[in-house]
């Protein structure tokens, strides 16, 4: 593809050399450069891709994309400066790939909690209802029915528009996707065409990248500022930031709520282990998915449908079976009758959320015991706060390892269990191993009991030193269950 038509869009500086340079794969990490290669010289938070210039062209790469120009040229290679590789890299690979987003219904669903079950519902949605759909999310990534692995929540732009490519190659008409505050800050949706974006909620996470609250705030509502006059842009009315997402944005502004006033309302009629009873719009719907969080998950799906001229009833009749994403509030019940439940829960407000919900559910004769951790090279100030939250609504509970990744899950525990009051220290354990924590909350707990093991959800993997093993929350629950032969 000629440079020329793959700059369309990019804010220029200089260019030095050829501007009709013949480009054949893309790259920004610079051991993949091959002959014909464009080069984006990167500045990320560990290493910066301008060191590795003359590296690429030997290389074979015939362009580089810099902030800044290098002090020597090669006279068979086109050197482009422009104030961000990053941006640049987004519009390029769009151009590259056809602007696959252009040619899909592609909806961005952001927000601390929900993004998961939201996109993944509304694939499910309107597979339901017969469309060729592709999915972006944290679990799996989707086109139609072909499961593509996920790595990121959402991926680099080379990778993200190849995979858009391929959901237009195969039929599809609609794509969700989730749109995590690292890609708006990172430039990953640079380039990208959307149709609508929903937020969920935010709360207290991502502080280690984000530093503040009020820089992560602003990333979420970067991506509603970006939205084009002619998409929709749709908020959670409920949460108190939902509002500011609307501030800037050229979009139609519509809302959801089960509150306050909104263009989309819901309320709960009944909420128990065996599903939601929810009145939407005014109809009465049952629902397989249990807990307040899943009312606004299931009603911000519904009111996407809506906003992409779907029938009213046949979205409510399919949402009605849909069962969410992996590791949402999922449960098993052993022969015994103790409830296990594995959830995605990894901030406080997501903890409370799942714990009140089982609060709300339970009899209130039955015990809660809550098996939890905190990652490893993440924001640390959260974790006296799940430790606290987990304590303040739970019988028992067991203080474990989630992904320690490079530090020491001993430490990880210790600062903990600084969020345990003296109150309840004396229902508190730590156990640093995770399948022996998941195994004595099975040992403690009675018929009817119920255990949340919560922070990984759809993971099957603990990441211990920076290598990965094999774990799965709910195989362990399965194993002490004698659920699995």
């Amino acid at each position: 593809m000629q440079l020329q038509d793959l700059l369309y869009g990019v804010a220029i500086k200089s260019l030095v050399g050829k501007p009709n340079q013949e480009v054949k794969a893309l790259a920004f990490d610079s051991r993949e450069v091959k002959a014909g290669t464009l080069f984006f010289a990167v500045k990320g938070t560990v290493v910066d891709g301008h060191q590795y210039i003359a590296q690429t062209v030997a290389a074979g790469a015939v362009v580089v994309v810099c902030e800044t120009m290098p002090a020597e040229v090669d006279n068979e290679v086109t050197y482009v400066e422009v104030e961000s590789s990053s941006a640049a890299l987004g519009t390029v690979a769009s151009n590259f790939y056809g602007n696959p987003s252009a040619q899909l219904k592609l909806v961005g669903v952001t927000g601390t909690n929900g993004k998961t079950t939201i996109a993944t519902l509304l694939y499910q949605l309107f597979r339901g209802l017969g469309y060729g759909v592709g999915l972006v999310s944290t679990v799996q990534n989707h086109i139609n029915d072909t499961v593509v692995p996920a790595t990121h929540t959402t991926p680099n732009p080379i990778a993200l528009n190849q995979l858009l490519a391929n959901m237009v190659d195969a039929g599809c008409e609609y794509c969700f996707m989730e749109v995590s505050s690292h890609a708006v800050v990172q430039h990953r949706i640079v380039g990208l065409t959307f149709t609508g974006g929903i937020f969920s909620n935010i709360t207290h996470d991502h502080l280690d990248f984000h530093h503040t609250f009020d820089n992560y705030l602003k990333a979420k509502k970067e991506f509603f500022d970006g939205l084009p006059k002619n998409a929709f842009a749709l908020t959670n009315a409920d949460d108190k930031n939902g509002m500011v997402m609307l501030q800037n944005t050229k979009a139609h502004k519509k809302t959801y709520a089960l509150k306050q006033m909104a263009d989309f309302k819901a309320k709960i009629i009944e909420n128990k282990f065996s599903g939601l009873h929810l009145n939407v719009d005014d109809m009465d719907v049952y629902f397989k998915m249990v807990g307040s969080f899943n009312a606004y998950n299931l009603l911000a799906a519904y009111a996407t449908a809506i906003l992409l001229e779907q029938d009213r009833l046949k979205v409510l009749t399919v949402l009605s079976s849909l069962h969410g994403a992996e590791g949402r509030f999922d449960y098993i019940v052993s022969k015994q009758g103790i409830i296990g439940i594995v959830d995605y829960a990894h901030t406080p407000d997501a903890v409370q959320n799942v714990l009140s919900t089982i609060a709300n559910i339970r009899k209130g004769t039955e015990q809660v015991i809550t098996v939890i951790g905190c990652g490893g090279d993440r924001d640390r100030t959260k974790r006296p706060v799940m430790a606290q939250t987990a304590c303040d609504w739970s019988d028992k509970v067991i203080l474990t390892s989630d992904n320690p990744r490079t530090e020491d899950p001993q430490a990880i525990i210790a600062e903990m269990e600084k969020g345990v009051s003296p109150t309840n220290q004396r229902k508190t354990l730590s156990i640093t191993d995770r399948k022996e924590a998941i195994k004595t909350a099975c040992h403690l707990a009675k018929p009817g009991d119920i255990i949340l093991v919560a922070g990984k959800g759809h993971e099957k993997y603990q990441e211990v030193k920076g290598v990965r093993h094999h774990f799965d929350d709910k195989e362990v629950l399965n194993e002490q269950f004698n659920l699995i032969n």
